[in-house]
């Protein structure tokens, strides 16, 4: 097993068995919606195809998450299963088709709307986008009780960089910050044994989640190899109030983020904070970017592709937070 000090502690890295694999793939179209477990999932500059390409946004264009609205973790989506092959082109009866308790069926077409909305935020960005019309405006309004609609991300006119602090030259969709997070599962499985009652994995809303490694060794990844394709691990992601909501009923609680803190926390694990905006987050899962992102069309990444770890991060004090 091979092992990195770090500050009198030791995280493993590696297995001396067999290699890592990717477990599952989630796609999440809606941000902070739920998620769609995928098989395989084709990559695009941005990220994974159809991942956060769409956002409901509230009367002043900013974009909502589960953080403001808990009950978009009750929203369903499901897209055709041939949307993720390569080369497909949406048709007059290709849907994106979204699901809530209590709720109609809401079907929004896959084709490209033309009306625009212009003043739409996500965070730090703004820019104008493609609004889905006022069917899906009164769905998710009715829905939420307040004023909203849903816009998709016009790629065509409108580019969204990476925090240039942490990566540069890489462009994202409607994703809090980079293209692609990763979880492993032992990580989880240990976050778990501390807590009294267990949580799912989609608490913590991963693209790529792993199995076959150590707890925490996803930390240290610096960079890694899936299906000949190059991740870079960019910063420990910062787990803010989303992964306190149960995504069954919505409902808020104090974990597992209570337990977090005593040893997820920056102080615990001894990073070095000296320029991070995320001081007092517990951390769970890295973010990473593609370096192949301009030459990764007709690329994919599967469930079982074996991860081959190929640089780590000397210690903690060496990651990004």
């Amino acid at each position: 097993m091979a092992e990195e000090r770090t500050h009198g502690s030791s995280v493993a890295v590696a297995s001396a068995g067999a290699p890592p694999t990717v477990k599952s793939i989630f796609i999440y179209p809606i941000k902070s919606c739920k998620g769609i477990s995928v098989s395989k999932a084709p990559l695009s500059p941005t990220g994974f195809v159809w991942d956060r390409h769409w956002v409901v946004i509230n009367s002043k264009g900013r974009g909502y998450t589960q953080r403001v609205e808990p009950k978009l973790a009750l929203v369903q989506v499901e897209l055709p299963l041939e949307a993720f092959s390569f080369g497909w082109e949406p048709n007059n009866s290709s849907y994106l088709v979204v699901r809530a308790p209590g709720m109609a069926e809401l079907k929004v077409s896959l084709a490209k709307p033309d009306l625009r909305s212009d003043g739409v935020s996500v965070w730090e960005w703004s820019g104008s986008a493609l609004d889905e019309g006022d069917e899906a405006a009164k769905w998710f309004t009715d829905f939420l009780g307040k004023p909203s609609r849903l816009v998709r991300f016009n790629e065509e006119s409108e580019t969204r960089p990476t925090d240039p602090h942490y990566a540069t030259g890489f462009n994202v969709k409607f994703p809090d910050a980079f293209p692609y997070l990763l979880i492993s599962e032992p990580s989880l499985d240990a976050l778990n044994e501390q807590l009294k009652e267990p949580v799912s994995i989609n608490r913590f809303r991963p693209n790529i989640f792993v199995s076959g490694c150590e707890p925490f060794a996803e930390d240290l990844w610096k960079q890694i190899k899936i299906n000949e394709l190059t991740f870079r691990g960019i910063m420990l992601c910062p787990r803010c109030k989303v992964p306190t909501i149960d995504q069954e009923d919505a409902t808020i609680g104090s974990e597992p983020r209570k337990t977090m803190m005593k040893f997820r926390s920056a102080e615990a694990l001894e990073v070095n904070t000296a320029t991070t905006k995320y001081k007092g987050q517990p951390y769970l899962g890295q973010m990473l970017v593609c370096e192949d992102h301009k030459t990764n069309k007709g690329k994919i990444v599967s469930v079982g592709d074996i991860i081959e770890v190929e640089k780590v991060f000397p210690s903690y004090a060496d990651v990004a937070v």
